[in-house]
């Protein structure tokens, strides 16, 4: 009876700490982010992010992103991507589109560590919008419609932010329902 009751606490106390563990790593794509980890060890496991994933390991930029940083990376997910047109993945990951997938790939990278709260200070700050620059070099333009951070590239395609904050050791990623293109 008393092996019992201690397997039923250990099974209880292992449940409550799961679902707190949970709590404080956001889910994304069905696995907890860990802010002990970097942003490719993070991505990595995220079943929502296998495109992205990819597409960073073919453009070589693996150990950039695990690198110090810190990266405010707007993560696209493998929905996002399937809204290219047909075959336009499959064409970047080849090897002579490295350079076109860099840049787009860097385009979802800004500089520093903004979470939804530096960036919200700089839309207040800029009237309603803020222009961040990429570490591509191009333009981003972020404003809220209503309680949903919104983003626009330089050929005028928006994209939402679906799950923001997810706090990496060397940055923050916000997940964005669309790929963003620079010029």
């Amino acid at each position: 009876m008393k092996r019992i009751i201690l397997s039923t606490i250990v099974v209880v106390a292992m449940t409550i700490s799961t679902q707190v563990q949970a709590q404080k790593n956001p889910m994304v794509g069905g696995a907890a982010m860990y802010a002990t980890k970097d942003i490719v060890d993070n991505a990595v496991n995220s079943k929502d992010h296998t495109t992205l994933v990819a597409a960073v390991k073919a453009a070589g930029l693996v150990e950039t992103l695990k690198s110090a940083g810190p990266f405010t990376v707007f993560a696209p997910t493998n929905a996002a991507f399937d809204k290219l047109p047909a075959g336009t993945v499959a064409t970047l990951v080849k090897p002579e589109n490295k350079k076109t997938l860099t840049t787009i790939l860097t385009y979802h990278v800004v500089a520093g560590k903004m979470g939804s709260k530096e960036i919200a200070a700089a839309i207040k700050a800029g009237n309603g919008k803020a222009e961040l620059t990429t570490v591509q070099g191009g333009k981003l333009w972020a404003w809220m419609e209503g309680k949903k951070l919104m983003l626009k590239d330089e050929k005028g395609g928006t994209s939402m932010v679906t799950i923001k904050d997810v706090f990496q050791s060397n940055g923050v990623i916000h997940v964005v329902d669309t790929v963003l293109m620079p010029k």
